[in-house]
């Protein structure tokens, strides 16, 4: 027996079921009753705690919200108890407690490990958890993907290793087709752009632009076009400072500030602060010494040069026309002229880059071809083993003439495009070529036909648990929910069914809602879902059968009728056969 087990659901006011206790055996757990309803409460309150949809309608009338609360009794290191640790959950003595609450407005809450947690997280422990199989489920089996999944689960490592490198291969080859089919549609495109871009960068190496220049010139122009007026103003500026040479009498500011100057030194001995005022007309003399001098050399180094402006001004005519197209500086030019040239170098490696993706594609549609082939190899032998272990499982099943086989198939691509598989080109995709059918031929002599269309209800449940038993032997998980698996099963068949459930509860926990007798004598535990009424309100409880109880529902399993000897003497008949088969 596996160490993860589910020990007890608590579950309160979720539809017809009040408040109720469903305990649960480590391993083969029967729950019966004589309606549906209740059971089916049963298995709605377990697939809420895996995550179910909540739906409002199951809250019972009159409640404000239904609450459904599971022990789970966890193996050292599970994944689950890893899973539910990482979220913060805690466990108590190795259990985790998991709850879930739906409120009669609709709003759903979950708490794993008394930690408030999405309800996502509820869907991730279920897979590690349980495993659920009813009329819904088996229906999704019927589709060949899920059948293609299945059998890559039996196969394990066989398959699995491989698809794991067929799956980065395709994904590859997928990104690969992507870029060069842009790449090779928009080459108008990139050509338009390209020839733009020479235009521009041809136009800006004409001019030959100079980081700053725009500046520079600017400044220049502006001193030539008022040489005059600044030279006039220099000349001016001079002569108050220096005097005039042609007026020999005239006053200038050097003249008066040395007058000062000397007026103060003569007395500066006298008083600290004048002679600090003296000191600082002793700078000022200086300073419009040198600032005189300077103003000479500017008026004598001003050249009012027309042919120079007029050079000046066509200079930046020539920027000018730069900076209306590509910048609003020279210096933002020169930097769409580097991206540009970046650019250019990237479009005109496209060619090259067509080049190498076309040759990279051509090697990555070989190296699929060879995983597939693999794939296609491991899945053949794995479905001959599944086949065969299946098969044996129904002569258990009172289906001793059925065989059971996997038809592997690829469609032809007429494109010629796909890989290559079986020495022939095939639609492929991101998990192979291989279209995978699960087929049954229910006796001799019959055309194996798809189980879809060549089984019948009874024969679909059987062939359902036959593939479950199969599994358990190579992905087991620790808890099974069949509900009403055995439908359209009777007589000696359902014996059948009830054994290989027993069989399977030995490797996992097996929990069956049936209505038939001879699948529930073989369970560990035996619960039985009743209804009662007193006239305004049904309620629905669970209780577990034991000794004389387990009899008299067995009885009514049987015949409809508790206390009929016949049917009493038959279920202990049906209850020591399943001891002595045990």
């Amino acid at each position: 027996m596996v160490g993860s087990v589910l020990e007890e659901m608590r579950i309160r006011a979720l539809g017809v079921i009040d408040d109720a206790v469903v305990e649960l055996s480590p391993g083969f757990t029967a729950v019966t009753g004589e309606t549906g309803a209740g059971k089916t409460m049963v298995v709605t309150s377990l697939g809420l705690l895996l995550g179910g949809r909540a739906d409002p309608a199951l809250v019972r009338i009159g409640a404000k919200a239904a609450v459904v609360e599971g022990r789970i009794t966890l193996a050292p290191g599970a994944a689950a108890a890893v899973r539910a640790e990482e979220a913060g959950a805690e466990l108590d003595d190795g259990a985790l407690l998991i709850s879930r609450t739906v409120s009669a407005e609709g709003r759903s809450r979950a708490h794993v490990g008394g930690r408030a947690v999405p309800v996502g997280l509820l869907g991730e422990l279920a897979e590690d958890l349980v495993a659920v199989h009813g009329q819904t489920d088996q229906q999704g089996l019927l589709r060949p993907a899920r059948q293609r999944q299945a059998l890559d689960r039996y196969a394990g490592d066989a398959v699995a290793v491989p698809l794991e490198k067929y799956t980065a291969a395709y994904r590859r080859l997928r990104a690969v087709a992507t870029e060069l089919e842009e790449l090779t549609t928009r080459a108008r495109e990139r050509a338009q752009e390209a020839d733009l871009l020479r235009f521009g960068l041809d136009e800006i190496a004409a001019v030959e632009p100079v980081a700053g220049e725009d500046v520079e010139l600017a400044a220049e122009a502006e001193r030539l076009g008022h040489a005059e007026s600044l030279a006039s103003a220099a000349a001016q500026a001079h002569a108050a400072l220096a005097g005039n040479p042609e007026d020999p009498e005239g006053v200038d500011a050097n003249m008066l500030v040395a007058g000062a100057h000397r007026a103060l030194e003569a007395v500066r001995s006298h008083d600290p602060a004048l002679a600090a005022l003296a000191d600082r007309l002793s700078e000022i003399g200086i300073l419009m010494a040198d600032v005189a001098g300077e103003l000479a050399g500017y008026a004598d180094d001003l050249d009012a040069d027309p042919l120079r402006l007029a050079a000046v001004e066509e200079r930046r005519a020539a920027l000018t026309q730069l900076t209306r197209k590509y910048g609003e500086s020279i210096d933002a030019v020169l930097a769409w002229a580097e991206q540009s040239a970046a650019r250019l170098t990237e479009l005109d490696g496209d060619d090259d880059r067509i080049a190498e993706l076309t040759a990279e594609r051509a090697g990555l549609r070989a190296e699929l071809s060879g995983l597939a082939q693999g794939l296609t190899d491991a899945r053949t032998e794995a479905a001959e083993r599944f086949a065969s272990a299946v098969t044996a499982e129904l002569a258990s099943l009172a289906m001793p003439h059925a065989r059971v086989s996997i038809d592997i198939r690829q469609t032809e691509d007429p494109s010629g495009d796909g890989v290559e598989v079986g020495g022939r080109p095939v639609l492929y995709g991101p998990t192979g070529a291989d279209e995978v059918e699960l087929l049954l031929a229910p006796h001799p002599g019959a055309q194996a036909r798809p189980i879809a269309k060549g089984a019948s209800g009874g024969e679909l449940s059987r062939v359902m648990l036959a593939v479950e038993v199969v599994f358990a032997g190579s992905d087991p998980v620790p808890t099974y929910l069949f509900d009403e698996v055995d439908a359209g099963v009777g007589g000696k068949a359902a014996v059948e069914v009830g054994r290989r459930l027993a069989k399977l509860a030995k490797s996992a926990q097996v929990v069956v809602v049936t209505h038939l007798p001879q699948v529930a004598a073989f369970a560990d535990r035996q619960l039985l879902v009743e209804k009662t009424n007193d006239g305004s309100v049904t309620r629905s409880g669970v209780t577990v059968l034991e000794g004389e109880d387990r009899v008299r529902e067995l009885s009514r399993m049987l015949a409809g009728q508790e206390d009929s000897e016949t049917a009493r003497a038959h279920a202990e008949e049906l209850l020591a056969a399943a001891r002595a088969d045990g």
